[in-house]
């Protein structure tokens, strides 16, 4: 049986990080999408796939076929739109950030679980090659007990022109979301949470560069964005008691899918041999040293939870407590004076 979609939103979101994979998959159907401001020249491109384009919102609410929403908009509607779309008993995936308030977030969440339906952000980047990688050597314990972790998502982007957006539309919101989520999967909940959140190339604009810091009992983990890197640091950089592992380059998903590649076309995400990362270690045999082929990173994998968990009350992906965790590191982030370090609530 298939999952039957109904998408709200039909922007860059929607048509480069989602159809792509979706339609790629004999489990699920997208039934409609509305956007209020059609585009008959997009909307030709999936003629062939039997997806219904509307400017009506309730076409999407109050079509019974229509088990999952995914919204796909700016990130100021994705309340209104998830909280009408679980008044209308649909399960709900929302774009990241997944509000813009923890507040929100309680809210949605406790209407969810009083509906006994299914709802969570898009955390894609939980599929992300070089995480994955990440994740093949903290699991294969190479390294020992972990004493630092750092993690970059970093550009060089010189021009920043004035667009004076609240403090929730900048970097912070934006990417910090999915690397503060990665962190969030592996080890929970921080004990406290170091924050320094700047607009450096232009003070009249929100954030452009953030470094947090999350400590746990015996370790801590680093999260940075910098628009100003000319000379790439390591994507991730893991430091333990009887090694290191260092990766550089990001997933390349994203920049495939940016050149119009699809998922099933050969060579679509695959790192290249020289980005490969290098583990170091020592065990009682002595000093080794490895490379670790790049897992393939795969953002529809994201949707198959999804199916799993509506189809199948299977557990799905991100959990509440990891959706109200990130949520409360954005919202206390941006709030007062910066840097700071906070204990959560």
């Amino acid at each position: 049986m298939k999952l039957k979609i109904g998408f709200i939103g039909f922007g860059k979101s929607t048509n480069r990080y989602h159809l792509p994979y979706v339609l790629q998959r004999d489990s699920l159907e997208v039934s409609k999408i509305y956007s209020k401001t059609r585009k008959p020249d997009v909307e030709e491109q999936y003629k062939s796939c039997g997806i219904e384009f509307t400017s009506e919102i309730d076409d999407i609410l109050q079509d019974p076929d229509i088990q999952l929403v995914s919204i796909c908009t700016s990130h100021a509607s994705h309340y209104e739109f998830a909280r009408r779309s679980l008044e209308h008993n649909k399960h709900v995936l929302v774009e990241k950030p997944f509000v813009t308030t923890l507040a929100e977030a309680k809210d949605l969440i406790n209407l969810a679980k009083e509906k006994n339906l299914v709802i969570m952000p898009f955390q894609n980047r939980r599929f992300d090659s070089d995480f994955l990688a990440l994740k093949q050597v903290l699991s294969s314990g190479r390294i020992g007990n972990i004493v630092e972790i750092e993690s970059h998502f970093d550009y060089f982007r010189t021009e920043y022109p004035d667009n004076h957006g609240k403090k929730m539309d900048g970097a912070f919101y934006g990417l910090g979301v999915h690397t503060i989520d990665q962190i969030i999967s592996l080890f929970g909940r921080p004990d406290k949470v170091y924050t320094d959140i700047r607009s450096v190339r232009n003070p009249n604009n929100p954030d452009d560069y953030y470094h947090v810091e999350l400590f746990y009992q015996h370790f801590k983990a680093i999260v940075k964005t910098n628009h100003l890197v000319k000379i790439p640091y390591p994507k991730f950089t893991l430091l333990g008691t009887k090694g290191s592992f260092v990766k550089y380059g990001i997933d390349r998903q994203e920049e495939c899918l940016k050149a119009g590649m699809t998922p099933d076309q050969s060579g679509f995400g695959l790192d290249p041999e020289e980005s490969y990362g290098k583990v170091q270690f020592e065990d009682s045999d002595g000093s080794h040293f490895e490379k670790i082929i790049t897992p393939k990173g795969d953002y529809g994998r994201v949707y198959d939870n999804l199916y799993q968990a509506v189809m199948n009350g299977k557990k799905k992906l991100v959990s509440d407590e990891e959706i109200l965790t990130v949520m409360e590191i954005l919202e206390e982030g941006i709030q007062g004076e910066n840097p700071k370090i906070y204990t959560l609530n």
